[in-house]
């Protein structure tokens, strides 16, 4: 690589970036972001509405394009609708952030298995079907950077979360699969793993302080995640200031694991 400012490294000018789950919580902090450092910004969710919303907020916010799309990630033919539209309106994709995820709580005795299924459907599945949907696209680019939604509960455990835990510590696996997979072509696939922020899949929790509580001593700082915190990550994972990791997992997660 030429020598270039390292600042510059972090710049996203003229890249377009798709996030799933990227109408509200970690996907939108995420996709705000990417563009406050130069992306074209591509918002997924369910929702037209929403993704329309949350397009027009960052476009005001950063003046760069940002264009909602609304998909159901487990959903192939949907998918395959997105970055259908993605191409016709921008000619390829640079960066797909992988953030759409649920999370429902039970011990595994009570746990129904319809609801078992959903979890891995939409945290495994869905971000399985977005990377096989991105992959002929970057190979044919011969570059892109893919950002896999992981978890602290990637690594670790929590009681109740089977559901969950499983299906992030699945999504680490295929970063490391997709990562072998798609090095000869310059396309770099990595896991970025939040611990716990506030966002609408952990508000259920704030009917339980103790168990709130117990959560965030897990962390060394002691508390929640700060929406803008997880910013920064993902910049660098989208960047050239990240060219050498592929395959690789960064923690977010407040020292948690350091324990």
């Amino acid at each position: 690589m030429a020598e270039v400012n390292v600042m510059d490294l972090f710049r996203l000018d003229d890249k377009v970036a798709v996030v799933t789950g990227g109408s509200k919580g970690l996907g939108k902090s995420m996709a705000l972001g990417l563009a406050q450092a130069g992306a074209k910004t591509v918002i997924c969710s369910r929702n037209q509405g929403d993704c329309d919303g949350v397009a027009e907020e960052i476009s005001a916010e950063t003046g760069q394009e940002s264009l909602g799309v609304a998909a159901d990630v487990t959903q192939e033919d949907q998918v395959t609708g997105l970055f259908e539209k993605v191409q016709d309106r921008f000619g390829g994709v640079d960066v797909l952030v992988n953030s759409a995820g649920i999370n429902l709580r039970h011990p595994i005795e009570d746990f129904p298995v319809a609801e078992f299924k959903q979890v891995m459907e939409i945290n495994t599945t869905g971000t399985w079907l977005c990377c096989r949907a991105v992959a002929s696209i970057m190979k044919a680019q011969k570059r892109g950077s893919v950002i896999n939604v992981g978890s602290t509960l990637s690594w670790v455990a929590l009681a109740e979360r089977s559901a969950y835990a499983s299906s992030k510590g699945a999504v680490l696996g295929m970063t490391r699969v997709l990562a072998l997979e798609w090095a000869p072509f310059g396309v770099r696939c990595n896991t970025l793993c939040p611990g716990p922020f506030l966002t609408e899949i952990n508000v259920p929790l704030l009917k339980e302080p103790e168990k709130v509580a117990h959560l965030l001593e897990q962390t060394a700082f002691n508390r929640w995640g700060e929406l803008p915190e997880i910013r920064g990550v993902a910049v660098f994972l989208a960047s050239d200031a990240s060219s050498y990791m592929t395959g690789a997992s960064l923690l977010v997660d407040g020292g948690w694991t350091a324990r």
